[in-house]
C-alpha cells in the first residue's frame, strides 16, 4: 500500500478484532461422511451486453452439495482472444 490513511488502519483494526473474536468458530465433518472435495468453473466470453467483458465463475463443494467457497467476478478488461 502506498499511502495508508486512518480509513485503512481502522479497516484492519476491525479486522484484526473480527478474528480475535472468532478464533474458537469451526465446521464439524463427522468421520462417517464422504469427504469429497470437488471443484467447478465456468467462464463466459462477452457475455455483458453493456461492455462487452466476460465473467469467470468458480465454486467448491465438499460432502456432496455443500458449498464452500464460491466467486462470479466481471473481468477489469475486455478479452480480445480465448487462447
Amino acid at each position: 500500500m502506498n499511502e495508508p490513511s486512518k480509513a485503512h488502519l481502522a479497516a484492519a483494526k476491525k479486522i484484526l478484532r473480527y478474528i480475535k473474536g472468532t478464533k474458537g468458530y469451526g465446521i464439524l465433518f463427522k468421520a462417517e461422511d464422504d469427504n469429497k472435495l470437488k471443484g467447478f468453473t465456468d467462464n463466459d466470453w462477452a457475455r455483458c451486453i453493456d461492455d462487452r467483458k466476460s465473467t469467470s465463475n468458480y465454486m467448491f463443494q465438499l460432502l456432496g452439495s455443500k458449498s464452500i467457497s464460491w466467486s462470479s467476478k466481471k473481468q477489469a478488461t475486455v478479452a480480445l482472444s480465448s487462447s
